[in-house]
């Protein structure tokens, strides 16, 4: 039976004594955000405060006809199309029962394996809440029922699905890297814990789906189960002191530290509430809360879930310093590492502030950046109810989710391409389960959760997706139907309105219809004033009474952060992308421009189709333009450099040269190697270990690690020769060039400040080349380091 728990999502017993804590430390560090210039909100708007506005129940919405009811319908589909038994594979396996079906591939096939699990528990657990499908609620008892099954093996409480490969290659279960870690054996890296595959990470999905399966689905035994694996990890924990911990933390560790908070203030247990404090990664929390941007080449998604954490200790713990930490992190995210989609980071990675405009590549915005920022988002949200952080979530949601999820098909988009011509490779539906297919399940099953919130006296609207609404604890029932995005028109109906329904309405003005709208109320216009970005209606509700509002939804150009001269279109919520053809053609064009002495947007035509236009300003020819998400099987261009006619005229120059500069290249060069290439790899009889080809901003690449190499024939010369490699100018990294097995130049290649390839020369002794017809050439990495990515190679004269 679980205990009431002193604790709850909207009050917190400390938030009277920290009130005035944090609002010190939040008004200390608005004002030197503010000097930074990218505080985008009111100082005046304070301090943070748990629970000032709470989400509506889930299960008190439900969606009508919309994209975002397609696309559950589309997820559902494909959650009931997955075993659960296949899921479930090494969870018995590894607590030695026999399992009921095989396991899936892909990244279940490896060592972190088990993760899955846990999104889909969550997924369902969501999907029921959202729909009351009896389906959802069935395969969650069942695998619930199953791991404890697969607990009860275990003496201590563990149960898992990830494993790891021990020093003999051997794959085995997983706890025997916590009886390591018990031990004080703790090996790692980023991503690798003793051998695993970021173990905790895995973990904390199983630990998140049970929590979601016992609120959102009303199942006990998911609580039993948690509490019993919670209390072997919490006992591997207990023997580890700070600096151990610490070091612990710096492999990744998903948003377990939330779990464990959120475990506290679900039972009323502080044991868990303590070890969620403990798992607080001091290396990248401190500098947060001394308003110090420190996340340029740090991997994203690893550090969002941590200030995650961090809101949910401030609403659970009272610590100011997790609130300062959390809102400093969403702040700098939005306003100086985010694209005009709402997402995040380059090839997994965040990159300078203020310079995402040199990093429109194949490998921006994963989408479990974007899902956990918006996890982020709704803490912050209840802290300070201020409407442009729905901006923010409507921005995300619209651009980036629905455009992560293949509409037909209801696979699953790992990255989301920034780049001119970039196609979104989606998921396989028995073969991927990367990270994002997970987060995938999860967001697509939960639109209705952030639409309507509520304080004491007042309803929010904060979403604009057509659904019902019927919360029966405060009286109300309603209906919203909404042409958003396609245009800006809203009707409200109200159902019913009880004598306890709250008198205020608060509709979101978005940022994006510049304050302009026309309201009525029952037929009549009403000239309303906003008021901190919402339309404030009071009055006694009754049923039949009706709002329709319509907002502006003029076009309009938006800046990358830090760089006014690259820019996208937008209207309403929406991204517009130039159309560049299906991703069956390939696509090799310079970028686009947008040129015109004025503003571009003059020559955007509306076409019959809403929300597309055809743009005269494109160059080098008219392009027409169409929401960005929907374009799951065709090539887009999303950021155009803004140029007048001059300008233009200069940058056809600039291309002019750069193409008779690398046809002067392949001229002058003894012998090239295409790196990445299929058939320039084997007409040099290339062999590698360890090295990974792939692309990068159009270009075909492969790069080396650790302990790998990569090898190749190239002719030789009586000349003297050296070896010209491409590089990314940003990258680094240490290798060694050998001809035909003697060491012939060390390197080592420092992070610079170059936004664009560069090429770097490397003299080749000419006692290693004379009178070679054929050399091989063997780069390896230093001291497991990297080599790369290399996107070509030419053996030049010296």
């Amino acid at each position: 039976m679980t205990r009431k728990s002193p604790y709850t999502r909207t009050h917190s017993p400390f938030a009277s004594s920290i009130e005035n804590v944090s609002r010190r430390r939040f008004m200390q560090w608005s004002a030197l955000a503010a000097a930074a210039g990218f505080l985008n909100f009111p100082v005046e708007a304070a301090a943070s405060v748990p629970g000032k506005v709470a989400a509506v129940p889930l299960q008190s919405v439900r969606l009508k006809p919309s994209l975002f009811l397609d696309s559950l319908l589309v997820n559902q589909r494909y959650l009931f199309e997955l075993e659960p038994d296949r899921l479930l594979h090494n969870f018995l396996q590894y607590a030695g029962l026999p399992p009921k079906a095989a396991v899936y591939g892909g990244w279940e096939g490896d060592t972190i394996a088990g993760h899955t699990l846990g999104h889909y528990l969550s997924a369902l657990a969501k999907l029921y809440a959202q729909t009351g499908d009896a389906q959802a609620r069935q395969r969650i008892d069942y695998i619930v029922a199953e791991l404890a099954r697969a607990q009860a093996q275990d003496k201590d409480g563990y149960v898992g699905g990830f494993t790891r490969k021990n020093g003999k290659g051997v794959i085995e279960g997983g706890k025997t890297v916590f009886e390591e870690v018990r031990r004080g054996i703790i090996k790692g890296s980023a991503f690798n814990l003793n051998g695993s595959w970021s173990p905790l990470y895995t973990e904390h999905k199983l630990f998140a789906g049970l929590l979601d399966a016992h609120e959102l689905a009303g199942n006990r035994q998911a609580l039993e189960v948690l509490e019993r694996v919670a209390a072997y990890f919490a006992g591997v924990f207990d023997t580890l002191n700070h600096e151990q911990m610490q070091t612990l933390l710096d492999s990744e560790f998903g948003g377990l530290n939330e779990s464990y908070i959120e475990l506290g203030a679900r039972t009323g247990n502080p044991r868990w509430i303590e070890i969620g404090k403990r798992l607080r990664h001091e290396e990248i929390i401190d500098p947060a809360i001394a308003g110090k941007d420190d996340l340029p080449h740090r991997h994203a998604n690893t550090q969002i879930p941590k200030f995650i954490g961090e809101a949910r200790r401030f609403e659970v713990a009272g610590d100011p310093d997790a609130a300062a930490a959390a809102r400093f992190f969403w702040e700098t995210v939005v306003a100086r590492h985010s694209y005009v989609i709402g997402g995040n980071a380059d090839r997994e990675y965040f990159q300078q502030p203020d310079t995402i405009s040199s990093f429109l590549t194949e490998q921006t915005c994963e989408h479990c950046n974007s899902y956990n920022m918006l996890k982020l988002t709704r803490h912050l949200y209840q802290w300070t109810p201020q409407a442009r952080y729905f901006d923010y979530y409507e921005r995300t949601l619209h651009n980036h989710t629905m455009a992560a999820q293949h509409a037909d098909t209801g696979m699953f988009a790992y990255m989301m391409p920034m780049i001119a011509g970039g196609e979104r490779g989606f998921s396989d539906k028995f073969d991927s389960f990367w990270c994002c297919v997970g987060t995938g399940m999860e967001a697509h099953a939960q639109f209705g959760d952030s639409i309507y919130w509520h304080d004491e006296r007042s309803l929010y609207v904060n979403l604009y997706i057509s659904s019902t609404l019927d919360w029966q604890e405060r009286g109300i029932a309603l209906q919203l139907d909404s042409g958003i995005p396609d245009n800006g028109k809203l009707r409200l109906q109200i159902d019913r309105a009880a004598d306890n329904a709250p008198r205020g309405l608060l509709l979101r003005v978005p940022a994006w219809s510049g304050g302009r709208f026309a309201l009525h109320v029952n037929g009549r216009e009403q000239d309303a004033k906003v008021e901190d970005g919402y339309l404030p209606l009071v009055r006694a509700w009754k049923a039949g009474d009706v709002v329709e509002i319509e907002f502006d939804m003029p076009l309009r150009l938006e800046h990358a952060a830090g760089d006014e001269s690259t820019i996208a279109v937008m209207r309403g919520p929406l991204a517009l992308a130039a159309d560049l053809g299906p991703v069956s053609e390939p696509y090799d064009q310079p970028d686009p421009a947008l040129v015109a002495d004025a503003s571009p947007l003059a020559g955007f035509t509306a076409l019959p189709q809403p929300g597309r236009f055809l743009a005269a300003a494109a160059r080098p020819r008219p392009l027409t333009f169409v929401p960005f998400f929907s374009q799951y099987d065709r090539r887009s261009a999303l950021y155009f450099k803004r140029m007048d006619p001059q300008q233009w005229a200069q940058e056809i120059a600039r291309r002019e040269k750069a193409n008779a500069d690398q046809a002067a290249l392949q001229t002058s060069a003894v012998d090239m190697i295409q790196f990445g290439n299929e058939a320039s790899e084997k007409a040099h009889k290339l062999a590698s270990d360890t090295s990974f080809g792939g692309a990068y901003r159009r270009r075909e690449c492969r790069d080396v690690r650790g302990k790998g190499f990569v090898e190749f024939e190239m002719k030789g010369s009586d000349r003297p020769l050296a070896l010209r490699l491409r590089f990314w100018g940003s990258d680094k990294g240490r290798f060694n060039i050998l001809v035909d097995g003697k060491l012939a130049v060390e390197v080592k290649v420092e992070r610079g400040n170059v936004i664009d390839f560069v090429d770097r020369e490397y003299a080749l002794p000419h006692a290693l080349t004379r009178g070679a017809k054929t050399l091989k050439i063997r780069i390896e990495p230093q001291h497991g380091d990297t080599a790369g990515p290399l996107f070509g190679g030419w053996l030049i004269p010296a």
